[in-house]
């Protein structure tokens, strides 16, 4: 296990083997698993392992993130909602019952 799948609770990754986990090749599962469920910290570790700039990038990218959690991300990076693939996605989508 990587010493960054090592300070991130386990319980984030419930449907898989952390242990066959690749930090690499799942970097985008870990950020978006730390993202919608960790704690302070562990977003932390992932600006450090990864960088800022990484990260942001796959966020932006992601198809879902949850209403509360995309205003948590836009203001601790300083992000506008725009930016984020899952806001523009919804603004096209919006459906009747949403005016």
């Amino acid at each position: 296990m990587s010493a960054l799948l090592q300070h991130i609770n386990k319980i984030y990754f419930w449907d898989i083997d952390i242990n066959k986990l690749n930090e690499i090749k799942s970097k985008r599962l870990i950020i978006e698993r730390v993202i919608n469920f960790g704690k302070l910290h562990e977003i932390q570790l992932l600006k450090e392992y990864y960088g800022t700039e990484v990260v942001i990038e796959t966020l932006c990218n992601l198809n879902y993130i949850d209403p509360k959690t995309l205003n948590f991300i836009s203001l601790f990076f300083n992000i506008p909602k725009t930016r984020f693939k899952c806001y523009i996605r919804k603004q096209l989508n919006n459906q009747p019952w949403n005016y």
